[in-house]
């Protein structure tokens, strides 16, 4: 059988190699400029703050995510299209990248959300609250359809995806833990106030910007000139929201199916996928004996479980103290303490001795504001220890269990539902009428299944 190609890559190629090399100028041009001279009189503008986006604005941002992730779950589970993803991703990566310039992020929300419920007194912006509820509700019931077309991170590295390599399974499932202890410390770190680190360290927002801090910039073009041969890494092994998304759609109500009919096991779905999400059938009940040594290892991993758990809070309280440090208060405080009984510094002042000088007129509320943040870190970083020992626990006791399948079946929390295996599937080209209904017969042969009884009634 003749493979299909689905969509030809070499203008994402071209898409590619112009942002990095706009990215690489901007780059060069941050370090172009003599730093300013602050010695002769010059005097720094008064610092403004920027006003709020108008909140017309906002509802208009949430309205084109809601007919964003509607028209995605269409094109997944009616239309089963391929090309009409595409061009939502193009659409997406246009409107929620380089226009809203990766603003208001449903990826960096998880932190709006976690600080609104340890301080009380923070409130969600509208929109921030809605790009986290709607993708995850979504999720629930259409699976990661805001991953497959939405997502401006994910359009752009799956529009420069060129020669997909496949990733082994043991460094896949390895690396599958780091997003789910990435969304802990986003969590942890927003919650005490400390820093928005998912924001802050984005490798793709420079992009979208088209200007940034030299480090970012150099993370987002090396993250892009490895998604040209890797599918999605950003989204598979860093993405703290992609963490929420996998636990929702696998229990989602509707998921993807490569064709609604006969299965000939061809594996062409399992070769066009690039994520490593297509699972092969499994045999039915194993034999008494190796059923009764997977019962017992599994009883061994459930045991073992709590203990990580409790030795990953252990960690955690132990660390606690170099994790407060983050917080730049908790710095201050330290520093100020170390030098309080040295003179005043006078002169051209860092803007960390500024700090330091503008704390001794208020010494005491330093201390105590100190002593609120390490208070803090004192209980969440066990929490963050105890999250990593069973999120390392569960990974353990989901790769012990014996799942039955007689097909070949998209896996529901890493399928990115991107309709690759649609365009591959032979029952599906012979429903769209690209391919004569005897294609399945022939796929069957070559499989050694027998041939169906619905390839037969369409060949008569």
């Amino acid at each position: 059988m003749t493979r299909r190609l689905s969509f030809k890559p070499l203008w994402r190629a071209g898409l590619l190699l112009a942002v990095l090399l706009g990215l690489g100028s901007l780059a060069r041009g941050e370090q172009r400029f003599p730093p300013p001279d602050f010695e002769s009189g010059h005097q720094l503008p008064a610092t403004t703050t920027p006003a709020a986006r108008a909140l017309g604005l906002e509802y208009l941002d949430i309205a084109v995510l809601v007919a964003a992730l509607g028209v995605a779950s269409w094109l997944i589970y009616r239309r089963r299209s391929r090309r009409g993803l595409i061009w939502l991703s193009v659409f997406s990566l246009v409107y929620f990248g380089f226009w809203r310039y990766g603003c208001v992020c449903a990826i960096g929300s998880v932190q709006n959300v976690a600080l609104a419920l340890a301080d009380p007194a923070y409130a969600v912006p509208i929109a921030a609250l809605a790009f986290f509820v709607l993708p995850l509700g979504f999720a629930l019931f259409a699976g990661r359809a805001f991953c497959a077309g939405v997502c401006p991170h994910g359009a752009l590295q799956d529009l420069v995806l060129w020669k997909p390599l496949k990733v082994p399974p043991w460094l896949e499932q390895g690396l599958g833990i780091l997003p789910f202890v990435y969304l802990g410390a986003g969590v942890l770190f927003a919650a005490t106030g400390s820093a928005f680190i998912i924001c802050q360290y984005d490798p793709f927002v420079p992009i979208f910007r088209m200007g940034g801090r030299t480090l970012m910039v150099g993370t987002g073009i090396v993250l892009l000139l490895l998604g040209m041969f890797v599918g999605r890494p950003y989204c598979r092994f860093l993405c703290p929201f992609g963490a929420l998304l996998k636990v929702c759609a696998t229990v989602a109500k509707w998921r993807v199916r490569v064709t609604p009919d006969y299965c000939t096991q061809c594996r062409l779905c399992e070769a066009s996928c690039p994520f490593g999400a297509m699972r092969e059938p499994a045999a039915g009940r194993p034999e008494p004996a190796q059923l009764a040594r997977n019962r017992r290892r599994l009883g061994w991993l459930v045991a073992l479980t709590p203990v990580l758990l409790l030795a990953g809070a252990g960690l955690g309280a132990y660390f606690s103290p170099a994790a407060a440090r983050v917080h730049p208060t908790v710095r201050l405080a330290e520093r100020f303490l170390l030098e309080r009984d040295s003179p005043p510094r006078t002169g051209v002042l860092s803007p960390d001795d500024l700090a330091l000088e503008r704390a001794r007129h208020a010494p005491r509320q330093l201390v105590e504001e100190a002593a609120r943040i390490r208070r803090h870190f004192s209980w969440g970083t066990p929490l963050f220890g105890g999250w990593i020992g069973l999120v390392i626990g569960l990974k353990l006791v989901s790769l012990s269990l014996h799942r039955k399948r007689t097909d070949y079946e998209p896996d529901r929390g890493d399928c990115f539902a991107c309709a690759r295996c649609f365009e591959y599937c032979p029952n599906e080209l012979v429903r769209r009428g690209v391919l004569p209904a005897a294609a399945i017969s022939q796929a069957a042969a070559a499989a050694g299944r027998p041939e169906p009884v619905v390839a037969k009634e369409a060949a008569s």
